[in-house]
Formats: C-alpha cells, sequence, structure tokens
C-alpha cells in the first residue's frame, strides 16, 4: 500500500492532536497494476477517548462507506495511533481485526519517533507487514 507523505503527515498532525488517546479512521483509494494507493485520510472520532484502545461509532463508519462509494474510493485500511506503545499490532488489535480485505495500519508516536506500519491480519495473526515511515 503506498501512503503519500502529505497523508502520513496528516496522521501524524491528527494522532498529536488527540493524545494522549488513540486517534483512528480510514484510508481511502484505488486500487491499481502497482497496488493500492491510498489518496484521503477518513478521520473517525474515537468513541472510547482512551489511550488504550478505540472504537468507531457506527453512524460514523457507515458515513465513511458512503463516502468512500460516492467518490470512488475503496476502504483501503483502518489506521488508528499507539502514543506510547509500538507500532504493532495489540492482542487487542489482532482479536479485533475481521476484515482479512483490508489493512490496519498503525502510527506509534513513542519517544517522539512517528512509525508507520500497515498489516494483514488473517484469523488473529499478522500475515504481512509493510514500513511506510
Amino acid at each position: 500500500m503506498i501512503i503519500p507523505q502529505h497523508i502520513i503527515d496528516e496522521l501524524i498532525d491528527q494522532a498529536k492532536k488527540d493524545a494522549p488517546n488513540e486517534s483512528c479512521g480510514y484510508l481511502l483509494g484505488t486500487s491499481t497494476d502497482e497496488g493500492d494507493i491510498v489518496t484521503e485520510n477518513y478521520w473517525m472520532e474515537n468513541i472510547d477517548h482512551s489511550s488504550e484502545h478505540f472504537s468507531f461509532a457506527p453512524k460514523d463508519q457507515f458515513a465513511a462507506l458512503r463516502y468512500a462509494r460516492s467518490n470512488g474510493h475503496k476502504i483501503l485500511a483502518n489506521w488508528h495511533s499507539h502514543p506510547a506503545s509500538p507500532s504493532r499490532p495489540s492482542q487487542e488489535d489482532l482479536r479485533l481485526a475481521n476484515d482479512p480485505t483490508i489493512r490496519y495500519a498503525i502510527l506509534s508516536l513513542l519517544d517522539g519517533e512517528p512509525k508507520l506500519n500497515s498489516f494483514k491480519i488473517l484469523n488473529g495473526e499478522v500475515v504481512d507487514k509493510e514500513v511506510h515511515l
């Protein structure tokens, strides 16, 4: 999955703004012969307001899906931040990753050095990792 730098910058800015709580949203874009290309960050409120986990409001998820479809985009990834832990799925992340068609991107702000990785998760296990930052 290709994530342009300006979108990575948006994720970092949003995660810093939402810290110490986790920030979250969807990465929207298109699929091409070269792979998936992210064209937009669709931020959603973390309704848990927690530094250790996140949840989307169902109405926000439906709105994101309608928005993506109406603009010719696909939901390529679910993303969230880890304000004080590494860019890797927690046990809860693995347990809740139930869509095998998308990637799961995690932005770490640990030690002031942002790191962004995305993962393909199947049956609660990471089967692929891509480093984006």
